[in-house]
């Protein structure tokens, strides 16, 4: 029962915290699509506004300083329709701020169920463990209010690991088909939020496959090159003529340039490398890191129900054994000193042991004096007097104790009052005889 119980404790310690892995890279990659995602949503955004308010008030501006030239006048004019064509593109890039918002919140509830998911088993291991560890000490300690406690929070437990179990192989068959085809899962969770050749552009990216948002950025930056010449021609040609056109074609040549550092940086982001990385990332985080670990928890749940079935089969058993001990105990007469309950009293009562120790010298002489035997012959007793000389030779005076009991005028302080009437009897008939012998 403990060997299983460790095993299985150290097995969903691992499996929890391969859980966590997979669930933790999971929760990073959304974060980094959602941050990719919002990038290219403020670029656009940006870029948008710059055209739509910056520029058109430059041009307005500009429109009216060189009212006197025509020529000029339709550079403006050429330049607002570059203007309006990089509008256009970026208005036919797709809309990515429903998918960020659901990738964001599908991140953080991910992440707020899998740190509850994760103290839960957290708290389910450490109660295994405790529960385990008690149990073994009631056995050792031959408790029974501790192993009735145990038994019951071993049966919680046991419901526990069950219920647990159906959860972890309910999430491994869910998550096992979602990562059989994750693509096709992907592709009908975006439709009619994301184009399907976008969406299959960044689920693959491949060398072959070519790039949806191509064609808009090429026309960007083109139009951007044709804006810039036309402010590089003016600034040469219409500032020594118009002094006061120099601040405004300045700004709007500082406008064009932060415009395509925008384009760059949205260039990059939407390229398919960045956000198919955190694709496969998130998928190996849920297909492999995350179903590893909830078959260990599944692994870990199995083990535990045996172990608790173990320890609830032992207890019982263990239980009776006791009871059974404790009858026994119960069966013995207390006056024995060789019942181990009468060696544990004495050892936890000194007082007492002191007054029922066995055959010492203080309780002879009380009962000697109480019961007052008659007086024995004075006879001769080779035996009784070899003895004494002995003891008294090698040393000491003798206990009286080790004098045989024959020569003593009662018997043990333990024995009974009718085995004390008996010896008492047997010894007065034993003197007559000796009595009688002697005269004759």
């Amino acid at each position: 029962m403990g060997t299983t119980s460790s095993v299985a404790v150290g097995v969903g310690f691992y499996g929890n915290s391969e859980t966590n892995d997979g669930v933790y890279q999971l929760t990073y990659s959304l974060y980094n699509a959602n941050h990719t995602l919002g990038g290219v949503d403020s670029l656009v955004t940006g870029t948008m506004g710059n055209m739509k308010s910056g520029l058109h008030q430059h041009l307005a501006r500009l429109d009216e300083i060189f009212a006197t030239r025509g020529d000029y006048v339709q550079t403006l004019q050429f330049m607002q329709q570059m203007a309006d064509n990089v509008i256009k593109q970026l208005l036919g890039l797709p809309d990515w701020e429903e998918a960020k918002v659901d990738l964001a919140t599908v991140a953080d509830q991910t992440a707020s169920i899998e740190y509850y998911r994760w103290l839960t088993y957290l708290l389910l291991l450490i109660l295994d463990l405790i529960i385990c560890l008690l149990a073994c000490l009631g056995l050792a300690k031959q408790s029974r209010w501790l192993l009735t406690t145990m038994m019951v929070f071993g049966v919680l437990t046991l419901i526990l690991s069950w219920t647990s179990l159906g959860a972890d192989l309910a999430t491994a068959v869910g998550t096992s088909d979602f990562c059989v085809s994750p693509d096709k899962y992907i592709m009908s969770q975006t439709k009619g939020i994301v184009g399907a050749d976008i969406v299959h552009y960044y689920l693959y990216c491949n060398q072959t496959l070519s790039n949806p948002f191509q064609q808009p950025l090429t026309i960007f930056q083109r139009s951007l090159t044709t804006m810039q010449i036309q402010i590089q021609g003016l600034l040469q040609f219409a500032v020594p003529l118009f002094p006061t056109a120099e601040r405004d074609l300045l700004g709007i040549q500082h406008l064009l340039n932060s415009s395509e550092a925008s384009l760059h940086q949205l260039t990059a982001l939407l390229d398919c490398r960045g956000l198919n990385k955190d694709y496969l990332d998130a998928m190996v985080g849920v297909c492999y890191d995350g179903v590893e670990g909830v078959l260990y928890l599944c692994l870990f749940s199995v083990l535990a129900a045996c172990a608790f079935t173990l320890m609830l089969c032992a207890i019982p058993r263990a239980w009776r054994q006791i009871a059974c001990r404790e009858r026994d105990y119960d069966d013995m007469d207390e006056e024995d000193p060789f019942n181990p309950r009468a060696r544990r009293m004495a050892s936890q009562n000194p007082n007492h042991a002191n007054m029922h120790s066995f055959c010492s010298y203080s309780s002879s002489m009380g009962s000697q004096n109480s019961l007052h035997p008659p007086a024995p012959p004075a006879v001769s007793n080779a035996p009784m007097s070899e003895y004494m000389n002995h003891t008294a030779l090698f040393g000491g005076n003798p206990r009286y104790e080790n004098v045989p009991l024959i020569g003593r005028g009662s018997p043990p302080p333990s024995y009974s009052p009718t085995m004390r009437a008996t010896y008492l009897s047997m010894t007065e008939e034993q003197s007559r005889h000796f009595g009688n012998d002697f005269r004759a």
